[in-house]
């Protein structure tokens, strides 16, 4: 669990997502972060978790992922048996943010042990303990996906996401996006400018059979690469085009994008 950091996280507004958060806050609603991959999810949540000064419990979800790895297990030390909280149950006894990421990705049993605390009773059931745990002031479920991914077999249930506000994401407009990768990538805003100009036209690309586009975490590391001294076609053929895909016709036609803005 970290505490909220001493610094701001740095975020730009698109909307008024984080007045609807802190109201969401207030009123102990959890909250569903939708949006593609690399549009800003996380980083939001690290500015509210600030904004609130209420400290973070993040839980990158996987198929791999049980309940008992967010509730909790026994565990065997020395001659005894001792019970440890898992990253849910220490987030519920600190009144924390408790933010579970791509949580389509979880397995059903994750989102069983969610759901007494996602409305009026703000408990969460131990029942390997048997205890029951209420939720300190403070403590908020934050869930996200990405509808892109969405899969017939992991999409939650209508049961499940009618529990939650739903915030929208997607990737800045030009303007602000252009501030970010500038910010974060340590860049001129020219530079910053023209990373996010061919963003825009490899985003297009999507028509032609591109699998995912490019987000603006990718352009911050093209940034990141070209204020290490980089030159800007390498930086966006390895930050960019190589993490998109392994199609050499698609990788061919994002190189000639590339090639155009350089």
């Amino acid at each position: 669990m970290r505490p909220p950091p001493a610094r701001e996280p740095f975020y730009l507004p698109v909307g008024e997502e984080i007045s609807v958060f802190e109201a969401c806050h207030r009123q102990q609603l959890p909250v569903m972060l939708k949006g593609p991959t690399g549009c800003g999810k996380t980083r939001f949540v690290e500015h509210m978790a600030w904004r609130l000064r209420r400290p973070l419990v993040t839980v990158a979800c996987h198929e791999d992922l049980a309940a008992s790895d967010l509730v909790g297990r026994y565990l065997v030390r020395a001659t005894e048996t001792v019970w440890q909280d898992g990253p849910l149950t220490r987030a519920v006894r600190a009144g924390a943010v408790c933010y579970l990421d791509e949580v389509v990705e979880a397995r059903q049993d994750i989102v069983v042990v969610i759901h007494p605390l996602t409305d009026d009773r703000r408990v969460l059931p131990i029942d390997k303990t048997g205890e029951l745990v209420p939720a300190a002031p403070g403590f908020q479920m934050i869930v996200s996906y990405n509808p892109g991914y969405q899969h017939i077999l992991k999409d939650l249930k209508p049961s499940t996401r009618q529990r939650f506000v739903a915030l929208e994401f997607d990737f800045p407009p030009p303007d602000l996006e252009g501030r970010i990768v500038a910010h974060e990538g340590g860049v001129e805003p020219r530079t910053a400018d023209d990373l996010v100009a061919l963003g825009g036209r490899l985003r297009r690309l999507r028509d032609r059979g591109l699998p995912e586009v490019p987000s603006t975490r990718l352009l911050v590391a093209a940034a990141r690469l070209i204020a290490s001294g980089v030159p800007f076609g390498q930086a966006c053929r390895t930050a960019v085009a190589g993490p998109l895909t392994d199609d050499p016709d698609l990788l061919a036609a994002i190189h000639d994008v590339i090639g155009v803005v350089a």
